[in-house]
């Protein structure tokens, strides 16, 4: 590996045991990143710990060996919140109260408590305990009863913050903005970043390419990640790298230009929209095995309702026939799972739906359901469009969440590819 740039490091804790016993999903810790990426911050880690006392301290003592520690979770009223004191004892400061957000924190629980119809007195040790913080920390700012704070730390600074993501996403921006924050990145100069997102190439060929290439340059790091069954890559460039990037990028990207289809943020689901869009199109998914997966997806776009009318989710065979036009035919004589079952799906929800385009997806995602004739993993998927259309037949391994992912990310780039090339 080439000599990484040289960036404040930074460790995320996000804190709670219904985290660490994967009850619910950590949300933070990937937005806090991206965050601190786009700083110029080198991120080391996402360290979650459940709400432990010896855990929650060995997690903020390894945090304070790094340039900036950011903490969240373990400041609400209970007795398992314990992450101010645990800050306190590992920074070997006193807690203090402060009377002042005391009083706000007071004024927000005294409304709460009216809105329940409960006496504030079931409240008021919790508010005391809220506004406890460590000696010297700088006080962000509330966005619900629990504070944010900033402390001064001896490599840099920690960063204490809500366990909720509303309230996280309220209060970063504040954090980042106070002194003590701005002294500890410094005069970071944030790498230039750029993804390239590549579609039916594997991770390896992806890795054998950079090697070719001569591994990473000084001043440009490589990342390769599988991410939503396609391969995307992330160019960290700093600013003394600049000037050979881009022989960099042709000895890397050049031989792999031929499953590059985007450049930057927009994934297959936004170049698909962009792509209608242009042609002015309109675009209908028909669904089986993923049940409206592909939708789903198109539809998580902001403004995708000028470009997408709508899905038919078709499981059950009737409703490929009586919604989409499927023939009794082809279902007796094909199946329900076959390229052309797929091909009437397409063009029956254009005609139902009244679309210029759709893509359709038929298949047996399993566990249960295959035959030696059609194992679990058949798929088939037409796309079709004023100018042309379009199939696959797949044989995918894995499970059904990989099946159903797969089928849909394939069904996006195979109309993707249809309309950009119209």
């Amino acid at each position: 590996m080439a000599a990484q740039l040289t960036r404040p490091r930074a460790l995320i804790v996000p804190s709670g045991s219904e985290l660490a016993r994967g009850d619910r999903n950590d949300r933070n810790g990937p937005y806090l990143a991206a965050s601190l990426v786009r700083l110029g911050v080198d991120v080391s880690g996402i360290h979650i710990v459940g709400d432990g006392e010896a855990d929650l301290l060995d997690a903020i003592r390894a945090g304070l060996q790094h340039e900036i520690l950011v903490i969240t979770g373990g400041l609400g009223p209970t007795h398992d919140d314990r992450t101010m004191a645990l800050m306190a004892e590992a920074l070997g400061v006193p807690l203090t109260v402060d009377e002042s957000l005391e009083r706000e924190i007071e004024e927000i629980s005294r409304a709460i408590a009216a809105r329940l119809g409960r006496p504030y007195a079931d409240f008021h040790d919790g508010v005391r305990k809220q506004a406890t913080i460590p000696s010297g920390a700088e006080i962000v700012g509330l966005a619900g009863t629990a504070p944010s704070v900033v402390l001064a730390t001896p490599n840099g600074i920690a960063v204490v913050l809500p366990g909720p993501p509303a309230e996280v996403h309220a209060l970063w921006p504040k954090a980042i903005a106070t002194a003590v924050f701005q002294r500890a990145i410094g005069a970071t100069q944030a790498p230039t970043r750029t993804t390239y997102r590549f579609f039916g190439v594997s991770e390896s060929a992806v890795a054998q390419a950079l090697a070719a290439a001569g591994g990473e340059p000084e001043g440009i790091e490589v990342t390769i990640c599988a991410r939503e069954f396609e391969i995307h890559v992330d160019l960290l460039v700093s600013d003394r790298a600049a000037g050979f990037v881009s022989a960099f990028e042709e000895a890397f990207v050049g031989p792999l230009r031929g499953h590059l289809y985007g450049i930057g943020d927009a994934g297959v689901e936004e170049r698909l929209l962009a792509a209608c869009r242009t042609q002015g199109w309109t675009l209908a998914t028909a669904e089986s095995c993923t049940g409206g997966l592909v939708a789903s997806r198109l539809t998580a776009i902001a403004g995708s309702s000028d470009a997408f009318v709508g899905s038919v989710v078709a499981y059950a065979n009737a409703v490929k026939h009586t919604q989409l036009g499927v023939s009794e035919a082809i279902l007796e004589a094909h199946g329900a799972v076959s390229a052309e079952a797929a091909e009437a799906m397409a063009t029956g929800v254009c005609d139902a739906l009244g679309a210029d385009v759709a893509v359709s997806i038929t298949g047996i995602a399993g566990p249960g359901g295959g035959t030696d004739e059609k194992p679990v993993g058949t798929v088939f998927i037409h796309a079709v469009t004023p100018r042309g259309s379009d199939s696959v037949a797949l044989g995918i391994m894995g499970s059904r969440d990989v099946v159903r992912g797969r089928a849909a990310t394939v069904a996006l780039h195979l109309l993707r590819r249809l309309v950009a090339e119209a």
